[in-house]
């Protein structure tokens, strides 16, 4: 049933701006008229093999990278299409419009301002303009934006910084999705960047994989470029579990949770499982905890913070790299206002916005009161990493791929 809708749809679509197609093209020659015309039924017969494939064939036999562009094809054709829909209804209500003044005139429209009742030529042309503006744009982020790397700087001051760590630099990235990259020599030039800032500490604050634990193998030799002197720290996000993934058993999906680990451990990373660790510097103390996925907004709660804040008690700073930024105002800020800095990711900065000075908007900020970048409460404080990776629409726009250096200093 679900596949009898859509394909209806996307044919009703289709039909409705060839409606334009045919307008515009009238007057052009027999062989560009045909070429036009056909060629613009070609994304229509692939999209209705891409859902006949998707219903009856096992497109999980397939790459997770392959079945992401032919989703991300999908939905680029069609979203932009509904654009040229709605130009062309204006032109329908307009043309309705002068056919209910005629009818109401006896039939008559020759005394009416305009044309006929013909689809206007002039919309036809805006209509398929204002299909190609989104189209362009979303090809655009694809080819251009998704490894547009940004350093984004931050100083942090705090109260109670022990002197050794005045001057501390932390990298941080997050939201990595390593099934999703298609341009290997890309992403390893955001990873240059990373070590180019020399940090002291790295943090990388989870999702490492969309699905599966074999995404990141051939990027192991990629990521595993982040060190620094005081450790690579990571965490787990949602993706991170295999919980959006047909698994053919639960054994299964623990193995590949797992692997998922153990990728951790190849990389060099010092994965906090609801966990902490003190770093020490010249008899100066400072925790990072670190914790699994906790989400709010119905996403998996594997995070067990009174766990892994065990024993940081006395630490004067506390670092907490946990996933999602819902758990800042859920958990952190009401329960452990010793907490710091709370380093998370997740939204991705919904992948499209715009960020002029001060100003930033994304349809992410409807979802999520802490979207993007700096927010405090009193002394305690959440950044939220764009992200460095990409899901779903491999391109982002608006919203580049972010790194972000933090220098630490006393208040």
């Amino acid at each position: 049933m679900t596949l009898i809708i859509f394909t209806l749809l996307f044919l009703i679509i289709d039909y409705y701006v060839f409606q334009a197609v045919i307008t515009v093209s009238k007057g052009w020659s027999a062989q560009w008229k045909t070429v036009f015309r056909v060629g613009f039924w070609i994304p229509t017969v692939l999209s209705v093999l891409a859902l006949l494939w998707w219903s009856f064939g096992d497109p999980y036999k397939y790459s997770p990278g392959f079945r992401n562009w032919v989703l991300t094809g999908l939905v680029a054709t069609y979203f932009s299409k509904t654009f040229a829909v709605a130009v062309l209804f204006v032109d329908d209500l307009t043309r309705g419009v002068r056919w209910l003044a005629s009818f109401f005139q006896n039939g008559s429209s020759e005394s009416l301002p305009g044309e006929a009742i013909t689809r206007s030529e002039f919309l036809s042309k805006a209509a398929l303009v204002a299909s190609a503006i989104p189209f362009g744009t979303m090809a655009y982020g694809v080819i251009s934006g998704a490894h547009d790397y940004r350093i984004k700087r931050q100083i942090l001051r705090l109260p109670n910084l022990p002197t050794s760590f005045d001057g501390l630099r932390i990298a941080q990235i997050s939201d990595i999705h390593s099934g999703s990259f298609f341009n290997k020599t890309a992403v390893k030039g955001g990873v240059e960047m990373v070590m180019g800032e020399k940090p002291d500490v790295i943090f990388f604050t989870g999702d490492l994989v969309n699905n599966e634990a074999v995404e990141v193998k051939d990027y192991i030799d990629v990521f595993n470029k982040l060190k620094a002197p005081l450790g690579t720290y990571s965490i787990t996000g949602n993706h991170d579990y295999g919980d959006y993934h047909r698994w053919a058993s639960m054994e299964a999906k623990q193995k590949n949770f797992q692997d998922l680990v153990a990728a951790h451990r190849l990389l060099g990373y010092d994965l906090l499982m609801n966990e902490n660790r003190l770093i020490e510097l010249n008899g100066d103390h400072l925790a990072i905890i670190g914790i699994e996925n906790w989400g709010g907004r119905g996403f998996a709660k594997y995070g067990k913070l009174e766990s892994a804040y065990r024993g940081t008690e006395a630490a004067p700073i506390k670092l907490l790299l946990s996933h999602d930024p819902s758990h800042w105002d859920a958990q952190v800020r009401p329960m452990y206002k010793d907490i710091d800095v709370m380093f998370a990711g997740h939204t991705h900065g919904f992948q499209f916005g715009v960020e002029i000075g001060n100003f930033k908007w994304s349809p992410s900020q409807y979802a999520y009161k802490q979207w993007a970048g700096l927010y405090h409460e009193g002394n305690q404080f959440l950044y939220v990493n764009r992200g460095f990776g990409y899901i779903g629409y491999p391109g982002r726009i608006g919203m580049p791929p972010e790194i972000t250096v933090f220098e630490l200093k006393r208040a």
